[in-house]
């Protein structure tokens, strides 16, 4: 027999085996050293949820990511990442870091998302990390990708003072989830918002977006410029305006 002594399994069921190598020396004594043995499991499925929610987020609002591991083994090893989108958002530690069986492990994430985060895709990653006498390549597993909703607005994105000429029309951005309701108002009265601007639609403009946190109007000053606009200080019409900012919150 060789120097070596090669021991070979075809399956491990025990956890928490500590082998250990005797030899006998050439002077007749007898020695021994103890090895270090991992036995690991990669896990049988990961999934994420959010805690006590369904349905869409409201932003600004803070909600609570679950990783859930399945069966996994040495838990020690087992490094959780949370990630949105291909963004790394943490790793949280496990409170279980004794036991050597296969165990499932829960992992949470605090997250207060905001409307920029509507559509983004969340998802965890399990990794077992084994050290260099582990597998070349560390047992991963993913979950599932959770494609977040998130309620927002509505916004409006609006000059407060616009300079128009004839044929121009009036346009305000407005931003919202779902999409707000949009009404436009000429001296206090419904109309339907002018797509090729004349002298006539002189008067006073207010653009209010009703959402699901509320609403809020905006009332812009037009400065008409007619015709072509060269000779401003003869043809200016002012419009009477003003600015009302108006957020009912409806949380």
């Amino acid at each position: 027999m060789g120097p070596f002594v090669v021991w070979s399994v075809d399956s491990m069921t025990e956890w928490n085996e500590k082998p250990s190598c005797f030899a006998l020396s050439e002077q007749g004594g007898q020695c021994h050293i103890n090895l270090t043995l991992t036995v690991y499991k990669p896990p049988d499925r990961v999934s994420i949820s959010f805690v006590n929610h369904t349905g869409p987020m409201s932003e600004g609002h803070q909600y609570t990511l679950q990783c859930t591991v399945q069966h996994v083994a040495p838990v020690e090893n087992l490094v959780v990442t949370f990630y949105r989108g291909q963004t790394a958002l943490g790793q949280p530690q496990s409170n279980n870091n004794t036991e050597k069986k296969p165990v499932t492990e829960i992992f949470s994430l605090n997250i207060t998302p905001s409307k920029e985060d509507d559509g983004v895709q969340y998802w965890c990653e399990a990794k077992l990390e084994l050290g260099p006498d582990g597998p070349q390549l560390p047992p991963v597993v993913t979950s599932e990708k959770l494609t977040a909703t998130v309620h927002f607005g509505p916004q409006l994105v609006c000059q407060t003072k616009l300079r128009v000429r004839e044929g121009e029309s009036l346009s305000c951005e407005v931003r919202g989830n779902p999409p707000p309701l949009v009404t436009w108002f000429r001296d206090g009265q419904v109309v339907s918002l002018p797509t090729n601007l004349s002298r006539k639609d002189a008067g006073k403009y207010t653009v209010s977006a009703n959402g699901l946190f509320g609403q809020k109007n905006v009332t812009v000053e037009v400065e008409f410029l007619a015709g072509s606009g060269t000779t401003i200080s003869c043809n200016r019409h002012f419009l009477l305006a003003g600015l009302l900012m108006q957020m009912i919150n409806g949380l």
